[in-house]
């Protein structure tokens, strides 16, 4: 067995281009390095927003390193272990946030001691994969809004998400008929609410803007109301049949096992980050499958479109759908050491030459 010789962590603040808020300017990275007791050497990260870089790192330092080190360097092995050792700070949040910095570079060091990418270990199911506009814009001004769904139009998208949750529904509907009229009825647009609503917020705010048409309402409630969506599920169904889109704050497999099984989601949206890596993706991925739900992954592009191209085909379910935020890719905001593993062109994303995960930060 091949083991884990040493870990180390480092945080990054990666300025952004286009804050995500007045608070928001910036995002927190935390890059780790791995090297197997063979030699062969893994990158990976963590990564927040604007909460916990610092936990993160911590629980990366002082926990998980002396846990890991000396245990397997297989991709998924030791996964499980290390999750129910730091149970005790939580069973998700940072403690999964920051087991996703020593998965990735675990996978990443097995493709590269493999000379190839953590696509060729998992097997592509597809040379490309679509890719939606999204962006941080519920704060934009009207223009800006429709200058940015113009720019997703230029850009070849055939997909949009748009952010909802003003006080009054009335004006989030004149901001989507906008957007709306500058993306034409051809194209897909979604909503998220980023946890804003609350039951009945959202009952009427959803009969409200049903006149857009939109795909799907991502997050209407606080991600950890369960009863609350599976109620907001069987009003929908009884009206526009509008699917909810939940995922990018649950952290296990476990947790959206029990969205699907109470019919509270019809979409699945993990965080790769967040839930922890790519081993429990992969088992977050098989759970959707298992229950005949979409599964469109969470930020992250240049991360989540190479394994949008991995996720197994289900008759019947449209293929993974990458979110691409404007202006807030590594490769575009300069942050990583090496060229981008992904491109994005006319709304599709290939992957480009790389090793590993190709994902080293500067």
């Amino acid at each position: 067995m091949t083991t884990i010789a040493s870990l180390d962590a480092r945080l990054v603040r990666v300025p952004l281009t286009r804050p995500w808020g007045a608070d928001v300017t910036s995002v927190g990275v935390i890059a780790t390095h791995l090297v197997r007791a063979d030699g062969a050497e893994g990158w990976g990260f963590a990564w927040t927003p604007q909460i916990g870089a610092e936990a993160v790192l911590a629980l990366l330092q002082h926990d998980i390193a002396p846990a890991a080190v000396g245990g397997s360097a297989e991709p998924g092995e030791a996964w499980q272990g290390l999750w129910e050792h730091l149970h005790e700070a939580g069973g998700g949040g940072v403690t999964t946030i920051a087991l996703a910095g020593l998965d990735l570079a675990v996978w990443d060091a097995a493709a590269r001691m493999a000379d190839g990418t953590v696509s060729d270990l998992l097997g592509r199911h597809r040379a490309s994969a679509g890719v939606y506009g999204s962006g941080v814009n519920l704060h934009y001004p009207l223009d800006d809004l429709v200058a940015q769904a113009e720019r997703w139009v230029a850009a070849g998208f055939d997909a949009v998400k748009v952010k909802v949750g003003k006080a009054d529904a009335a004006e989030d509907l004149e901001r989507l008929r906008a957007v709306r009229e500058v993306v034409g009825p051809d194209r897909a647009l979604m909503i998220d609410a980023n946890q804003r609503w609350d039951l009945d917020r959202a009952t009427r705010g959803l009969e409200v803007l049903a006149e857009v048409r939109p795909a799907w309402i991502e997050e209407p409630l606080r991600a950890d109301d369960l009863a609350g969506h599976a109620e907001l599920a069987r009003r929908l169904d009884a009206s526009s049949r509008l699917p909810i889109a939940v995922g990018e704050n649950l952290h296990t497999a476990h947790r959206f096992g029990d969205f699907l099984r109470a019919g509270a989601a019809q979409i699945v949206q993990p965080n790769v980050v967040r839930v922890g890596g790519i081993t429990p993706f992969l088992r977050i991925a098989a759970v959707a499958a298992d229950h005949g739900a979409a599964l469109h992954p969470h930020l992250l592009p240049e991360l989540s479109g190479q394994l949008a191209l991995c996720v197994p085909p289900v008759e019947g379910v449209a293929a993974p759908l990458v979110e691409d935020v404007e202006d807030a890719g590594f490769g575009t905001l300069g942050a990583l050491a090496d060229p981008s593993p992904v491109a994005i062109a006319d709304g599709r994303l290939t992957e480009t030459p790389h090793a590993g995960l190709g994902l080293r930060f500067a």
